[in-house]
């Protein structure tokens, strides 16, 4: 178990207080940045069931570290007392459920607020709080806001294969990004305003706002871009291309440069098809044809970290689709600790991916693995004022809930 004054002052959000009731990937995402970079944060989980990230091995252990966690029923009046007082503690409160569910429970924003003025809330659900009100009260997960974002329909191999979801869980992560800039963006202005604020993220629009010039060019040009699968739309020699070995990488010979550096090394410096000063060869041309063609039969003749060499000899862009094997050996993973090991209250020692982005000057640590179910109920509450006797009358009353052995 752990008190607030055990973790350990680092970070960029040393001293922030976060309160984080959301489930698997996207909310608790932002709050584990947050947790990273030195914030207090407080995972609560329901007490009627554990989170569902929880059931996906390893996937708990790797985003909930460094934080501090309660299993708690919210609906209850014991448990809206002490979500209450946890929002009085907290800078930042940040949830994922379906619109409108906190104010089902009483406890809608203006209530909140009543307890803390300054707090800064941050809804995520699939479809928002506000709209049609029949989407509103629908439930989602990572895929059906890729599908109903229009993410999903411009992904994969085109037609007739079926559009095809980004993984693992893209939409959640992305929606996790922008509910994390967001909290900070608005709890900066509370610094200067003194006045809170309210963030209403749906997960189909984080999806629709990550589509480039897609959007624009249906509203514009009346096209829709269709699935390419791993080519570009529009031009050639930007894709996946099998190796000898089985292997693939990925290259992109587009732009003036790369073009001028790449087309001798494909056999095709002198050919009519490729002019001087050539930027782009395009899909539907004789160009675009033989660039594609060209690439696939020298990538015939290597290997896939060969194929990557020589790319990177004439500054190509280009990499080895990396598969996790190639990633744990590769040098510029190693030489920028991309993977860590940290000590874990289940599985013991373990291995996975570091604390990032990398800060110069306040650098994220990884201090306490993730915490087993309702680990720190004893000391959350100790904290806000209860006595072993009442925490004790709250796991009677099932308030509380905690894994075997946390209490």
């Amino acid at each position: 178990m752990v008190k607030s004054t055990d973790i350990p002052t680092f970070g960029n959000l040393h001293g922030l207080k976060v309160l984080s009731t959301g489930t698997v990937v996207a909310e608790p995402y932002a709050a584990s940045l947050m947790a990273e970079q030195g914030a207090d944060v407080i995972h609560v989980e329901s007490s009627v069931a554990p989170d569902t990230c929880r059931a996906i091995r390893y996937a708990w252990n790797q985003e909930h570290r460094n934080e501090r966690c309660m299993a708690l029923n919210i609906p209850s009046p014991e448990g809206k007392a002490i979500f209450l007082q946890l929002i009085e503690w907290a800078d930042i409160f940040m949830e994922s459920s379906k619109g409108g569910t906190y104010d089902k429970w009483g406890l809608s924003d203006e209530v909140l607020w009543e307890h803390n003025p300054k707090l800064v809330i941050v809804h995520v659900c699939g479809f928002g709080q506000k709209g049609d009100p029949v989407y509103v009260a629908r439930a989602s997960y990572d895929a059906i806001g890729q599908a109903f974002g229009g993410y999903m329909y411009i992904n994969g191999m085109p037609d007739p294969n079926p559009p095809m979801r980004a993984v693992p869980y893209t939409c959640d992560y992305i929606t996790a990004l922008n509910a994390c800039w967001a909290a900070l963006a608005a709890y900066l202005n509370v610094q200067r305003t003194g006045k809170g604020e309210m963030i209403d993220i749906a997960q189909f629009e984080m999806m629709t706002k990550i589509q480039l010039h897609y959007p624009m060019t249906f509203f514009q040009d009346h096209v829709q871009l269709e699935r390419q699968g791993n080519a570009d739309p529009k031009f050639a020699g930007y894709s996946a291309y099998k190796c000898k070995d089985g292997n693939y990488v990925f290259i992109g010979l587009v732009g003036g440069g790369p073009m001028k550096r790449g087309l001798p090394l494909l056999g095709l410096a002198d050919d009519p098809d490729f002019p001087a000063g050539i930027q782009l060869a395009l899909h539907g041309t004789p160009a675009g044809a033989k660039l594609d063609a060209a690439i696939q039969a020298f990538c015939d003749q290597y290997t896939a970290e060969e194929v990557d060499a020589k790319f990177m000899e004439i500054e190509v862009p280009c990499s080895v689709i990396m598969k996790y094997e190639m990633m744990e050996r590769n040098p510029h993973y190693i030489a920028r600790e991309v993977f860590t090991e940290w000590d874990d209250p289940k599985y013991g020692r373990v291995k996975g991916v570091n604390a990032l982005p990398h800060f110069q000057n306040n650098p994220s640590q990884i201090w306490r693995g993730a915490p087993l179910y309702g680990m720190d109920n004893d000391d959350i509450l100790a904290e806000l004022g209860y006595t072993p006797e009442q925490i004790e009358e709250l796991y009677q009353k099932k308030v509380v809930k905690a894994e075997g052995g946390c209490h």
